[in-house]
């Protein structure tokens, strides 16, 4: 099998922002494009529980469901993203970039769910079971729109 990795030329990693390394557009992004394909390592969870969880790498995995025999039975393991799958930073309200694994190809598609301008950073969001404080889900109000109904409506 052959996995075509795509990934826009206008991206760049800057290093010291308030979160850390951080990857940002530096021309405009339309809504829809394919801005990274991230190939995955799969750790089984031996792997995981005696060396990755002990590590910094803890903070870069994604679950990864791997099928069992029957159809529809999945076991959970844990990848690392590699390239910019694992640089981009979480934000629970201002995301602009989804995710998608596909399981077969062993890869995570990153595409851009709106519009993102020159200069704005590209996020992602990590999910609700996050190994930090969510500063940003704190500050959600009443009258902002719950992520996960922002969710609901991308189709990728």
């Amino acid at each position: 099998m052959t996995v075509l990795l795509q990934r826009v030329g206008c991206l760049e990693l800057i290093l010291d922002t308030p979160k850390g390394r951080g990857v940002f557009a530096t021309r405009k992004i339309e809504a829809g494009t394919v801005v990274d394909t991230a190939p995955v390592i799969i750790l089984n969870k031996e792997q995981f529980d005696n060396y990755v969880q002990h590590s910094l790498l803890q903070h870069y995995s994604y679950n990864w469901p791997i099928a069992r025999g029957t159809a529809g039975k999945y076991t959970m393991h844990q990848a690392i993203a590699l390239g910019l799958g694992s640089m981009f930073n979480h934000s629970s309200l201002r995301q602009n970039v989804g995710w998608k694994r596909d399981l077969e190809k062993e890869v995570i598609v990153y595409t851009a769910l709106r519009d993102i301008a020159e200069g704005e950073e590209l996020l992602i969001s990590y999910g609700s079971r996050l190994t930090f404080e969510d500063v940003e889900a704190a500050r959600l109000g009443e009258d902002e729109e719950d992520v996960t109904a922002i969710l609901a409506r991308i189709n990728i």
